[in-house]
């Protein structure tokens, strides 16, 4: 498989700094030897993006903060991305910020409506990011991204790239959930997307979760993106991370839903997010970055 690395470093959406050595940490910790080691092609490995650090920008609006920095990073990563999917080749894209998936996702569906692909996003996330500036509470786009992906919010999000939505929010399923603000529920809700808490995990079993989630989007898409936030998993096993919420997955529920999704054969693309070296212990969480990445693309214990 050809592969394009694009490395996002944007910690514009959200209110701790650090996120924007993520993607470095993430090289650091071997990513290409990995992916070349199973037998994949590094066709590119870069940065799209140049931008200033956040403490020479304005805030502007306080309900959508730095949106005009986050904007056109986003046009650039989208450029890229739509530039990797027609291709044929698969998008990795190293956060950062979970509002970089305003550009991964725009880039797709501007690569995928070419060909009447359908596509979903397995949204891997303690959080829903389904606020808008209405609703956040923060002002933070990282809390914004996947709504605005789905066609709510600020026109400068909902029309990022193109105008429209990027992806139906009926193709769209959460795994991990565990803090929603009640505006973003009540929208999560009317939306459809589909959504498994830390506690249905916890009620059916981790196993049937990943059952559901294959089911989910099997016959549904013809590909799927898998967005993977590092702070779904409990603080434990990814120090590394902005938001330390208790109750997370641990490391073999993740690695075991990236072993399942590479063989649903439907990933096409995928963006790992949120990794923060100030935070982390000996790069400990980007390397678990790396190994949730090498099993998404094929890597298997035996």
């Amino acid at each position: 498989m050809n592969i394009h690395i694009l490395e996002m470093p944007l910690d514009f959406g959200a209110s701790r700094h650090g996120s924007d050595m993520g993607p470095s940490a993430i090289r650091l910790a071997g990513i290409k030897e990995r992916l070349e080691g199973l037998g994949h092609k590094i066709e590119k490995y870069f940065s799209p993006i140049q931008i200033n650090p956040q403490e020479y920008e304005a805030i502007g609006n306080p309900k959508a903060k730095y949106l005009n920095p986050i904007v056109k990073a986003n046009v650039q990563l989208a450029e890229e991305v739509e530039r990797a999917a027609s291709s044929g080749d698969f998008p990795l894209i190293l956060g950062g910020d979970h509002s970089i998936a305003l550009g991964s996702l725009a880039g797709l569906a501007a690569a995928y409506r070419k060909t009447n692909t359908t596509f979903g996003v397995l949204y891997v996330d303690a959080h829903g990011d389904f606020n808008t500036d209405e609703t956040s509470p923060s002002g933070n786009i990282h809390g914004e991204c996947m709504s605005a992906s789905c066609g709510y919010g600020l026109p400068d999000l909902t029309n990022l790239y193109f105008a429209g939505r990027k992806v139906d929010p009926k193709n769209v399923c959460y795994v991990g959930l565990r803090d929603l603000d009640a505006g973003e529920k009540k929208l999560m809700r009317e939306a459809g997307v589909t959504a498994f808490t830390m506690t249905d995990i916890d009620r059916l079993g981790f196993n049937e979760i990943v059952r559901k989630v294959l089911a989910f989007f099997k016959g549904r898409v013809e590909a799927v993106h898998v967005s993977f936030d590092m702070d779904c998993l409990d603080p434990m096993y990814a120090p590394g991370t902005g938001y330390h919420l208790p109750a997370g997955m641990t490391n073999r529920e993740a690695l075991l839903l990236m072993e399942e999704m590479c063989d649903s054969g439907l990933v096409k693309s995928a963006e790992v997010v949120e990794v923060n070296p100030v935070l982390d212990v000996r790069n400990q969480t980007a390397s678990f970055a790396v190994d949730l990445i090498a099993r998404l693309l094929g890597e298997k214990l035996f």
